[in-house]
Order: structure tokens, then C-alpha cells, then sequence
């Protein structure tokens, strides 16, 4: 427990890079509140970790020796169901195939390994409440490079109206409280609404929708 009574966020670190492992874990074991519960330098050793740890969050290289980020990503979510951790890519290049992979799989999100660490330690919390880690311009250019578009399988027809336009507010990294203000609606039923446009696009969370939603043609990289 910490000083507030609660759990701490358990943390897994999977790196190739015994340097990076050992400067995420100084980062992240000096904020109350956190415990870096293992680390891994494989894909396989972090799925192993994980499965052994079921750690809150788990900072997940891209590239890794036996198994990649992109397909640890994939196994641990695919196996784990309900009890799979919310995982947060950290990667090199922001411009990089396996980010945009490691969304498509069910990342909640990434960070550039540059990032400063109190971005770093908000990026932590962000995701572990739940929520995902979005940003629009990147995730844009990500789409633009490597989306396999599908212009056939239009999302208009389903999606109701109120709920097309909050995937466009999402699309553009809208908060629900900013896509209330924007719509002029209450906060529930900005939640609603995003409930349902994750159920009809069968996405696990809002960063999921995103990509289903450029990779539909839904939504265009081009400049919003």
C-alpha cells in the first residue's frame, strides 16, 4: 500500500535494452504509488512476465529479439481476455510500421523512449485508469503511411449520426468532456455514445476505433 491506501500500479518493463529497462524502473519506482513488479528482454520472456506477474501496465518495446512487441501484444491480449494488462508501446521512432501495428493489435497507446519522465509517468497513469493515449497528428501520419484503406466497408451505415460525429471528435484525440462541449450534450451521453461506436467496430478501446476508422476510409489522414 502507499501513503494514500492504495494498491500500487504494478508495472512490467519489457526492453531489449538493459539500460532502458533499468532507467524506466528508476523513473517509474521513485513515483508513489508505482512498483515495477519484473522486467523481461524478449517478447516470449515478457509474455511469460506477464502472465506470471498480471502486472496493471506493461511498457512494451516494439522490436525484440523471439518475439516482437507487436505479437506479445497480440498473444497477451488475446489469451489474457479481462485480465490482460493495459499495455503502452515505447518505441524509438514514432514513425515506425510496428507502432502502428502494435495499435492496430491493441496497444493503448505509445511513447517515444526521448520522452521526459514526467511524460513518461503521466503516460503510465493515463493508461492504467483506462483510458488511451492519443496523438492525433502522429496517429494521422501513421494511417496515412501504413493503413491498409478499405474504402468498401463504409462505417456510415453503421453508425447512427451523433455517433459518427463523436468517432471524427475521437479521431482528433477529443477527451469525452471536450467532445460534450464541442456537441453541446452531457458527459453521459458522450459516454454512451462512445460505448456503442466501440461495440459496432467490435474495438477493445478508443484506439482501436481510431485506426477501424481510418482504415475504413471513415476518417482521411489528410489535415483536420
Amino acid at each position: 500500500m502507499n501513503d494514500t491506501g492504495t494498491a500500487p500500479l504494478r508495472i512490467v518493463v519489457a526492453d531489449d535494452e538493459m539500460l532502458v529497462r533499468t532507467a524506466l524502473r528508476a523513473i517509474l519506482g521513485a513515483q508513489d504509488g508505482m512498483e515495477v513488479t519484473g522486467e523481461a528482454a524478449t517478447g516470449a520472456e515478457a509474455v511469460s512476465t506477464v502472465r506470471a506477474l498480471r502486472p496493471d501496465v506493461v511498457l512494451m518495446d516494439v522490436r525484440m529479439p523471439e518475439l516482437d512487441g507487436i505479437r506479445a501484444t497480440e498473444h497477451l491480449l488475446e489469451t489474457m481476455g479481462e485480465d490482460a494488462p493495459r499495455i503502452l508501446v515505447v518505441t524509438t521512432f514514432e514513425n515506425d510500421s510496428y507502432v502502428y501495428d502494435a495499435l492496430r493489435a491493441g496497444a493503448a497507446g505509445f511513447l517515444l523512449k526521448r520522452s521526459a519522465a514526467e511524460e513518461l509517468v503521466a503516460a503510465v497513469r493515463l493508461v492504467a485508469r483506462g483510458d488511451c493515449l492519443l496523438f492525433p497528428a502522429a496517429v494521422r501520419s501513421l494511417a496515412a503511411r501504413y493503413a491498409p484503406h478499405h474504402r468498401g466497408r463504409s462505417l456510415r451505415t453503421r453508425l447512427t449520426g451523433r455517433e459518427a460525429q463523436v468517432l471524427r471528435l475521437m479521431a482528433r484525440g477529443l477527451t469525452n468532456a471536450e467532445i460534450a462541449d464541442r456537441m453541446a450534450v452531457g458527459a453521459a451521453t458522450v459516454k454512451t455514445h462512445v460505448a456503442a461506436v466501440l461495440a459496432k467496430l467490435g474495438a477493445r478501446d478508443r484506439t482501436q476505433a481510431v485506426i477501424t476508422a481510418y482504415e475504413s476510409g471513415f476518417v482521411t489522414p489528410g489535415p483536420h
